[in-house]
């Protein structure tokens, strides 16, 4: 029942971004809502690892660059369409995340999130060095200018964007409620006690880097339609792997809602810092906001509404 008011709520979601572009004409709308939509990807992402399985991951820019540059190889081989694009930039990314968890998830802790931490440095390395993709110079790539059904691409875009949002919050929400979702908890809980109870400890967490990898790998196909120009250091910032870090921290890491809730706050706060103040404050919001987090409501938002709920009902 529940999983039918989501689904019923996506598409309601979806119609009503429809109509918006219907009725409003402003592109820099368009390319703000685009970037919280795909925080809101890359944090629900983040999350099914570091939250559902609590292995906390520094390589979101890895995942999400992955996804970049397998775009900017397809339009430039292949001259592949968007959805061919999102489907092939989810697999690779998908498999990268296999295989880094397959060499990497024997580890534990500072670790873990040391090793893949490395894994961006090194896949950077590599771009940066490979000059059919734009190398160190970075490449432009040129968007369509029209969409079926859209007045312009930007536009389309933000529809793409907010499918996937909505897709991988239903990803989320369906582990959440499934014995894979119950495995990932074990996991969080403790992990050798998961193991000593029969838990394919090992299997789960190399399915969670494949799903977190593939969706990061998604939210990054159409960035290089979004910017028109890819370089390594865009695709690599750091500030994706700082935000989807802070975002379901700061809504609630045990719930598939908790990265919603904080990468729409913390996403709409640094849009609207960018225009009235400075980009350059985005990251020094989210520093204050995470540590105010931490030592206030270390469980988020949601951790916090239930404290008080309890409260209330004592």
């Amino acid at each position: 029942m529940k999983g039918r008011w989501l689904l019923a709520l996506a598409l309601l979601i979806l119609l009503a971004g429809f109509a918006v572009t219907r009725t409003v004409d402003n592109r820099y709308l368009y390319f703000a809502s685009y970037v919280v939509l795909q925080y809101v990807v890359l944090a629900t992402a983040w999350n099914i690892l570091g939250g559902y399985t609590g292995y906390v991951n520094f390589g979101t820019g890895a995942f999400f660059a992955m996804g970049v540059y397998t775009a900017v190889f397809l339009i430039r081989t292949f001259k592949a369409p968007l959805p061919v694009q999102i489907l092939g930039a989810g697999v690779v990314s998908g498999l990268v995340g296999l295989g880094i968890g397959y060499l990497t998830l024997r580890l534990r802790g500072t670790f873990f999130s040391i090793a893949t931490l490395a894994l961006a440095v090194v896949l950077e390395t590599v771009i940066i060095n490979w000059e059919y993709v734009g190398g160190a110079k970075g490449i432009s790539i040129f968007r369509p200018a029209r969409a079926p059904f859209f007045d312009n691409y930007v536009e389309f875009l933000f529809m793409v964007m907010g499918l996937l949002a909505i897709g991988s919050v239903v990803v989320a929400w369906l582990i959440e409620h499934s014995r894979l979702g119950r495995g990932f908890a074990a996991i969080r809980d403790n992990e050798e006690a998961a193991e000593c109870m029969g838990v394919p400890t090992l299997r789960l967490k190399l399915i969670a880097t494949t799903v977190s990898g593939f969706l990061m790998g998604v939210a990054g196909a159409p960035f290089p339609y979004y910017l028109s120009f890819v370089e390594p250091i865009s695709a690599f910032n750091l500030s994706y792997a700082v935000n989807s870090l802070a975002m379901p921290m700061v809504g609630g890491t045990t719930s598939w809602l908790g990265p919603v809730i904080g990468a729409i706050l913390l996403g709409t706060a640094q849009q609207i810092a960018t225009v009235t103040i400075s980009s350059e404050m985005n990251l020094l919001m989210v520093g204050v906001v995470l540590v105010l987090f931490v030592v206030l409501a270390p469980e988020g938002i949601l951790g916090l509404v239930r404290r008080l709920v309890r409260r209330g009902d004592g």
